[in-house]
């Protein structure tokens, strides 16, 4: 029974990571679709995230099962209900790439962004996919050092996030109302992506240590 039990979780654990790939690349194409203006790329993006959706509810329905058959205790039990919830992270990281993608879709053949923010949100995309592929070695390995990257990582798109702010405000600002609220929405979907990361992180940092997890999402 237990060895059983050791390949639920490996399994559980493998699914996590696969995700997590997925995701990954969909924050890529995501931020190649805002910079490019690329319509077919956006059309990858959004289309991709039914696997998404879907490996997620069945990861989802693994954790129950394992939990409802195994009855597990201590970490064990922290490992299993920390992967129900880090895989609900996951899809909302992915339903964020999809948001970014369908604003470059709605603006085609124009670009959603002014011309002159275009490397911000390279950098935005930089510490999106950075910080997905600390998310995936954090999964793997279960590293804190790691999990506590992936804060210095989202401290890095919130810095952006304000940032762009500023610049939205500035009197100098003259792209009106519509790019306005464009680029608010775009840094805002960056910076989510970073909190749901965090989440992630805090989450493994409970399951191995057993301190109390503490939910930086904002709903």
């Amino acid at each position: 029974m237990r060895n059983s039990f050791e390949e639920d979780l490996k399994e559980i654990s493998n699914e996590l990571q696969h995700i997590t790939n997925l995701v990954l690349k969909s924050v890529t194409q995501a931020t190649e679709s805002l910079l490019f203006a690329d319509r077919e790329i956006a059309e990858k993006v959004i289309e991709s995230d039914v696997l998404i959706n879907d490996l997620t509810s069945a990861l989802e329905e693994k954790c129950i099962l394992v939990t409802a058959l195994q009855n597990p205790v201590a970490s064990d039990l922290r490992t299993v209900l920390g992967a129900l919830k880090m895989a609900t992270s996951l899809e909302r990281m992915g339903d964020l790439a999809v948001h970014i993608a369908k604003a470059a879709r709605l603006r085609y053949p124009s670009k959603a962004i002014p011309e002159e923010l275009v490397d911000t949100f390279r950098s935005m995309g930089h510490y999106a996919e950075k910080i997905v592929e600390q998310t995936h070695k954090v999964l793997a390995t279960h590293e804190l050092s790691v999990a506590r990257e992936i804060e210095n990582s989202d401290d890095k798109l919130d810095e952006i996030h304000r940032e762009l702010f500023r610049i939205v405000l500035s009197v100098d600002w003259n792209h009106g109302v519509e790019a306005a609220v464009d680029v608010t929405l775009l840094s805002r979907y960056y910076e989510r992506f970073g909190d749901h990361a965090v989440s992630i992180a805090r989450r493994v940092i409970h399951v191995v240590t057993g301190e109390p997890y503490l939910d930086t999402v904002m709903h």
